[in-house]
């Protein structure tokens, strides 16, 4: 273990006084032969470039990796804003997309034009109703934008049904194809006067139909006006059977379609007939 140590020591010594002895014999040849020394000069110049070379390329490589990187990172950064407004945007476009659909249903609702006399409030559809009214929707206009008991409800298709029940802040439509709904009609062109009838279904009936009719499917189903509940000529349906393969029961396919029911006006023709009685019905059911 000394000795070992002892002969690093006296190479190092060695080495040192080697290029001591170097580095002398240069100058003293710079000063001798000039000429000769900048030969020497650059001979070591030569053969140190390529090794100053190859130390230096890990430090260069190391820079441009740091500097990489922070380019990477600020992709990062950037991709990340961009995501979130790339999120806000489609958040918009939704909002957008929604309001568009939602002029255009207004847009539709404008194409029935009332009697001069009527008056008329639109109202949006919040929710179905159960219980006493199968088929029944909520809307958000009640007693107090002046809705009353008897309104009809209209959207751009046609009869959707009339106000039932009214509160401060909504009020319940009762729709034509409910149970408890009865509407004096008009069946095709020859005028053949009958009542639909809901019974909780899709389709409608007829019934109190004279013996002798010529009903044919794809007749065109209107508001009568008798009774007073609605004024003549609402577009209420279509006749799709003729009763020839149902035992004689004539159905009638609504314009109505709850599904997609968002937006209705309701009428004030100024009618009131068979609230009442209809009133009595329902309480007594």
């Amino acid at each position: 273990m000394g000795a070992s140590l002892s002969i690093r020591q006296g190479a190092q010594r060695s080495t040192f006084a080697l290029f001591l002895l170097l580095a002398v014999g240069i100058m003293l040849i710079g000063k001798a032969d000039p000429a000769l020394y900048e030969r020497t000069r650059m001979v070591i110049a030569d053969i140190a470039t390529p090794v100053i070379g190859a130390l230096s390329s890990p430090v260069v490589a190391g820079a441009e990796l740091i500097e990489e990187g922070k380019h990477l990172l600020a992709a990062y950064d950037e991709n990340t804003a961009l995501r979130e407004e790339n999120e806000l945007l489609r958040r918009w476009r939704s909002a957008a997309q929604g309001l568009d659909s939602e002029n255009a249903r207004l847009r539709s609702l404008l194409n029935f034009t009332p009697e001069a006399k009527a008056t008329y409030i639109t109202g949006r559809v919040v929710g179905d109703s159960g219980g006493a009214f199968l088929r029944s929707v909520l809307v958000n206009v009640g007693g107090r934008n002046g809705i009353r008991k008897g309104f009809a409800a209209i959207d751009n298709n046609g009869l959707v049904g009339r106000v039932a029940e009214v509160g401060q802040w909504s009020a319940r439509i009762l729709l034509i194809t409910d149970l408890n709904s009865r509407i004096p009609v008009l069946v095709g062109q020859n005028r053949e006067r009958a009542i639909l009838a809901g019974d909780n279904s899709d389709l409608a009936r007829l019934d109190y139909l004279p013996p002798e009719r010529s009903i044919r499917p794809d007749d065109l189903v209107v508001t009568s006006g008798h009774g007073g509940a609605f004024p003549a000529g609402l577009p209420v349906g279509i006749v799709v059977s003729n009763g020839d393969d149902l035992g004689g029961e004539i159905q009638v396919k609504p314009f109505l379609t709850p599904d997609r029911l968002e937006f209705v006006r309701l009428m004030d023709f100024g009618l009131t007939g068979m609230l009442q009685d209809q009133d009595l019905g329902l309480a007594s059911q």
